[in-house]
This record gives structure tokens, C-alpha cells and sequence, in this order.
């Protein structure tokens, strides 16, 4: 079935973007529900043990697991494979708000204190630990690669000519659909993520990788925005012509939303990274003047020490 007949070559609306959609492509909606039910498995295994785990973390997961079951699973996946803004719409959900919502879900954490440390959960746990040690996880969450995959996701991915060839494909939407999720996560990990990290990125870093990734939205967004031609050409004939869909128009919206929508999400990072600096610059202070109140209560009583030391030495010779 083709997209255009999934959502019956109506012209695109707000209520046929949430209709679910018939498809033998649900890969993402599938997992999605599969993750969110292990999750959950988890979470009630560290209720049951008599461990706290925070909700909030738990809504953030679930949420993203619900968005993503949306976003690639109901009409608007069906749109998108016509429509280039909204496609990009389904990358940014994607990248800038579902991913950071995973993230903050700490799957991480969760998998090492839910799973079993025997049987296969042992092998489970191993095999996590190995792969967070590595090599290749100290690479992938690397501060310096944010900028290079944010470039590479628009500018090399659309003016490149990748996404005109792998859309054509019956695949392709998919396949970019996860490249973008994945993406998002190697981007958003390293800035706000409470799991246990193989590297740990500085507060004063992950202010300039956010600072440079808005930017990067910025550019990418003004350049489709003036662009006078179509920069995918899969786009420009997607769409049925009854909806009387203007390419440049529709490419337009796409860098208004690339512009606008895409730094949304990244300016409320940046304000979580002030508040969690703040934070731990208050904790340190406070550790710094404990300790230097210790110091000093040391030396005083030092200082009495020697002077009931003086005060019983002036005593003997008196005597």
C-alpha cells in the first residue's frame, strides 16, 4: 500500500496526522511498544526488590515511547513520505524531543539494577558493561562528533543527495527514521543524560556543543527557507497533484520548522544544563565550606591544645 493510499489522497489535516494507519511498516511502533513494556518490567522489579526509582524518569520514557509510536505509526508517517515539511517535522520530533526524552528515562541505569545478576541476566549485564567500556562508546559520545553528525543529518544528508536516493526506496523512510532516533541519542546523551557514561562531558563544553548545534538549525533553516529550487527532487513529485502542494513552498515550511521547532527542544536543554551546573556549583561550595569549616574548628582547637599545654607548663614552674 502506498502512502498516498493510506491516508486516501486527502489534502494533509490535523486529524488525519493522528488516524492510525494500516502499514506493513511499523518497525519503529513495534519496538517503541516493546521497549516501553520492558521498561516498565523493570521498574516494577525495583519496586518489588524495594528500590526507589524516580516517575519522572519513567513518564519521560514512556512518553517518548508513545511519540514515537505517533510520529512514525500514524497518518502523519503516511504524509511524510510525501510531503518534505512534513518530514522534517518527523526528524526533528525524532531527534530533538523524543531522543532527549529516551535519554532522560536513564535505560541505563535501569538495566543494571533491574536485571537479574544470574542466568541470562548476567550475560545481559556483561555484555552491557562491555559495550559501555568500549572503545567505540567512548567515540560514539564523544564531544567533539555532536557537531559533525548535526551537519551530516541536514546539510550532508539533503544537499548531499542521500535522502533524494533513499527515499525512493520502500525502505528508505524507515531506515532514516532510525538513523535520526540514533542520531538524536549520540547527540543528547553526552549533554543530559544520568546514566553511566564510558566519558563525561564538562558543563562549559556541552554549552558550547548546544550553543553550535542551534546554530547549525539556524543555517539549515534559513538556507531552505530562500533555497529557489527544490533540494530534493524525491519531493517535488511526491505529492498528488490534487493537493496542488507547491515544492518550494512545502521546502520552505520544512526550514521555518528546522529554524523554529528544531531549536525549541535545544533551548530547554540549555536551560536544564544552567540549572544542573548551578547545582552542582552550590553542592561544591557547600562541600568547599564544610571542609573549610573543618579546617578551622581543627586549628582552633589546635590552638587550644597548645595554649592549655602553655597554661600547664606555667603552673608546674610555679609550683
Amino acid at each position: 500500500m502506498s502512502a498516498a493510499d493510506a491516508v486516501g489522497l486527502t489534502p494533509p489535516s490535523f486529524d488525519q496526522f493522528l488516524l492510525p494507519v494500516s502499514s506493513s511498516a511499523l518497525v519503529l511502533p513495534t519496538i517503541s511498544i516493546l521497549l516501553a513494556i520492558v521498561y516498565v518490567a523493570g521498574v516494577v522489579r525495583l519496586l518489588r526488590h524495594g528500590h526507589r526509582w524516580p516517575w519522572l524518569r519513567t513518564a519521560c520514557f514512556l512518553l517518548a515511547c508513545l511519540l514515537v509510536a505517533v510520529v512514525t505509526g500514524a497518518g502523519v508517517d503516511a504524509y511524510g513520505r510525501l510531503m518534505f515539511s512534513i518530514f522534517m517535522f518527523q526528524q526533528l520530533a525524532l531527534m530533538v524531543v523524543i531522543a532527549p526524552l529516551l535519554v532522560l528515562g536513564s535505560p541505563g541505569t535501569l538495566l543494571l539494577r533491574a536485571t537479574p545478576h544470574r542466568g541470562l541476566g548476567n550475560t545481559v549485564l556483561r555484555v552491557a558493561l562491555c559495550g559501555l567500556r568500549s572503545r567505540a562508546a567512548r567515540f560514539a559520545l564523544h564531544p567533539a562528533l555532536v557537531i559533525p553528525l548535526m551537519l551530516l543529518s541536514f546539510f550532508g544528508l539533503y544537499f548531499g543527495g542521500v535522502a533524494d536516493v533513499v527515499l525512493r526506496f520502500w525502505f528508505g523512510h524507515i531506515l532514516l527514521e532510525v538513523v535520526f532516533l540514533i542520531v538524536g541519542i549520540l547527540i543528547t546523551a553526552p549533554l543530559v543524560s544520568s546514566d553511566p557514561l564510558p566519558r563525561r562531558t564538562s558543563y562549559p563544553s556541552r554549552m558550547f556543543d548546544v550553543f553550535l548545534e542551534m546554530q547549525v538549525h539556524a543555517a539549515f533553516g534559513l538556507v531552505m527557507l530562500f533555497s529557489a529550487t527544490p533540494v530534493v527532487p524525491y519531493f517535488a513529485a511526491a505529492a498528488p497533484e490534487a493537493w496542488e502542494v507547491d515544492p518550494v513552498r512545502d521546502q520552505g515550511i520544512a526550514g521555518i520548522l528546522a529554524w523554529t521547532f528544531g531549536e525549541l527542544p535545544l533551548l530547554a536543554m540549555l536551560i536544564v544544563t544552567l540549572a544542573r551546573w548551578r547545582r552542582q556549583d552550590t553542592r561544591q561550595a557547600g562541600r568547599d565550606q564544610r571542609r573549610a569549616d573543618e579546617d578551622a574548628e581543627a586549628y582552633n582547637e589546635y590552638l587550644r591544645r597548645l595554649q592549655q599545654r602553655a597554661q600547664g607548663s606555667d603552673a608546674d614552674r610555679q609550683s
